[in-house]
């Protein structure tokens, strides 16, 4: 009886090992799958941090070539916005060309008949005037008539060749002026200075410094002058020829009705 108590009981004992070594086996399965799955797990979440990784950096991309072309198209927003400015200054610069060629023709039509009145009050003025460098100014009169009706010159050559005739002429008015010429007196011609004191006065001694004459705007003749202004007309020719120093003299004027 004993022994097969004993016999059980290390039979039982045996049974019992071979059930906790069974169920040890057991429990390890679901601890491999555990840590298989958590392998997987790691895995498949380093993959999709990487899938977001380089979806983030594409992101980043696509942002700086927009933030890229943004600042491209202000650019050249700013840069057509300022070519269309010059183009509108250009086109009204072109609009005031266009309106100022439109008015060729009527500034012609008022310029034309100024440039002809012109030239006859200059030659008007110079038969008028005082007979003095006669000749080169009636030479210049007649030039500017040829030159009016020449088809080569230009209106505003014409123009400006009327406005030099006319500073010519004023100029005569502001310095003394000595030239040497033939006086015709009682049908005879006389070697003389002629002296001009601007446009108040015209005078004209002879070479040898013997007579002198003053020529009258009332009468249109020349008068014949007492010795006595004979130095002063001298020393009036000195300074105009610049061999003299600039000094006082004393010569008569016609009356300013008569100049008038």
């Amino acid at each position: 009886m004993s022994k097969v108590s004993n016999r059980t009981k290390i039979a039982s004992a045996l049974v019992g090992a071979l059930a906790l070594a069974s169920s040890n086996f057991v429990v390890a399965d679901p601890l491999t799958d555990a840590q298989a799955a958590a392998g997987k797990l790691h895995t498949d979440a380093a993959k999709s941090q990487a899938q977001v990784d380089k979806y983030f950096d594409q992101a980043q991309d696509m942002l700086f070539e927009y933030s890229s072309v943004a600042d491209q198209r202000e650019s050249l927003k700013a840069y057509n916005d300022y070519l269309a400015t010059l183009v509108a200054d250009q086109e009204n610069t072109m609009k005031g060309i266009q309106d100022d060629i439109s008015g060729v023709d009527k500034l012609r039509q008022g310029v034309v008949p100024l440039m002809f009145k012109m030239v006859d009050n200059l030659e008007k003025f110079v038969a008028l005037d005082l007979p003095f460098r006669a000749e080169d100014r009636k030479a210049r009169v007649e030039n500017l008539k040829k030159v009016l009706n020449t088809a080569e010159v230009t209106l505003a050559e014409k123009f400006r060749l009327i406005l030099d005739a006319y500073a010519i002429e004023r100029d005569y008015g502001n310095f003394v002026d000595v030239e040497t010429g033939k006086l015709s007196l009682d049908g005879k011609e006389v070697l003389v200075d002629y002296f001009r004191l601007g446009r108040v006065a015209l005078y004209a001694q002879s070479l040898d410094q013997k007579k002198a004459w003053m020529y009258n705007p009332e009468t249109k003749a020349w008068d014949s002058l007492d010795d006595s202004y004979l130095r002063d007309i001298t020393k009036g020719i000195r300074i105009a020829r610049k061999q003299g120093a600039m000094d006082l003299f004393a010569l008569p004027v016609p009356a300013a009705e008569a100049a008038k």
